[in-house]
């Protein structure tokens, strides 16, 4: 009888226990990410001043009319200048004609590399950056690629992106918020260059940590983001009342998602990614319940190690090594109010990229 007894149980208690261990998974990859980063770094300390002495490098951003670019051009400014070499923004409001005219301007003007940040994808100026090439400049990215995805071949060298660690802390958070039973609404922009790794990862690790949840995706290419991400998420509301949590995956989305919220009168938490300041107001405010920060300021350095490396013939990083940092109601304060891209990460990063270059 007890051994009966016993194999019917089993049944459940093995859910039940893989189910705890799953949940213990999730709050330990949680924690990691709660803490004020340290400096790692990324490669060998190299003289940087001596390096770049003679070289210059030229940056073409997605855009200079978003916050979050011109914050990471700022950063990059300030390591070059920490460094001492020329360093130039090709202040662009987007626009193929514009990102052409940039390629044009470094190749006329003599500069050593050319750098496509914050998102700028390299295959839309393909015959421009293949005639850079041609000319003996270096072509690098910044902030475009997953650490899992291929650079194009017309790329020197990327500074990339984890993404996909990214993705995986979104579903350890959304698994932990609902008591491990998620029902989660996934929303991305396919035609943005890292959503597939990004939003394939939140699917994975939500399917590893509770194979029988639902989750659902809906796709919003970033033009439409103001005029189709309420609609979409009201008629998901609609058709699967159910849902318990929504991970837009590029946090400025979140504005379009909590009209949608009050319209259907759902209180549903959202957590998202990049920090970018207004979304983590959010934050302090209620409407959004998490962001996974990235120091812009640490990124911008990171991103300058890996063009001054590449220009001076060193291993290159295989991605920028920033840090996460997880933002919620118990730790929103320390980012400022209002709140800006740098405040929350500490700045472990000044000192150890210095001594990396040997500036000190």
């Amino acid at each position: 009888m007890r051994l009966r007894t016993t194999y019917l149980l089993l049944p459940l208690l093995i859910p039940a226990t893989a189910q705890a261990d799953a949940m213990d998974d999730a709050l330990a990859l949680i924690e990691k990410h709660r803490e004020i980063p340290a400096f790692v770094p990324q490669g060998e300390p190299f003289d940087a001043r001596a390096c770049m002495a003679d070289k210059s490098v030229f940056s073409i951003p997605v855009t200079m009319t978003i916050p979050f670019a011109v914050a990471l051009e700022d950063a990059m400014s300030r390591a070059a200048a920490d460094v001492g070499f020329r360093y130039t923004v090709w202040e662009t409001q987007g626009g193929m004609d514009s990102y052409i005219q940039g390629v044009d301007q470094a190749m006329s003007q003599g500069y050593d590399l050319v750098d496509l940040a914050g998102g700028l994808n390299p295959v839309v100026i393909g015959p421009q950056l293949m005639q850079a090439r041609e000319a003996g400049l270096t072509i690098t990215t910044t902030h475009l690629y997953d650490e899992t995805q291929k650079q194009a071949d017309i790329v020197d060298a990327s500074a990339k992106v984890p993404f996909s660690t990214v993705g995986d802390i979104l579903a350890a958070w959304a698994f932990i918020q609902t008591d491990g039973a998620p029902n989660v609404l996934i929303i991305g922009s396919d035609d943005v260059l890292p959503t597939t790794p990004f939003v394939e990862s939140i699917q994975a690790s939500l399917t590893e940590y509770c194979p029988d949840c639902a989750q659902q995706y809906l796709n919003v290419p970033l033009a439409e983001w103001g005029t189709r991400i309420q609609s979409g998420v009201q008629s998901a509301l609609l058709s699967n009342p159910d849902i318990n949590f929504i991970i837009p995956i590029y946090d400025s989305m979140s504005q379009f998602v909590t009209p949608a919220l009050r319209i259907a009168g759902a209180d549903v938490p959202i957590a998202s990614f990049n920090g970018t300041p207004f979304v983590l107001d959010m934050v302090r405010e209620g409407t959004v319940q998490m962001v996974i920060g990235e120091s812009l300021g640490w990124a911008g350095y990171a991103a300058v190690d890996v063009q001054m490396r590449q220009l001076c013939g060193l291993p290159v990083p295989d991605d920028l090594g920033i840090p996460l940092v997880i933002f919620d109601e118990s730790n929103i304060e320390t980012v400022g109010v209002p709140a800006n891209f740098d405040d929350g990460y500490g700045d472990a990063h000044i000192a150890g990229f210095r001594e990396l270059w040997m500036l000190d």
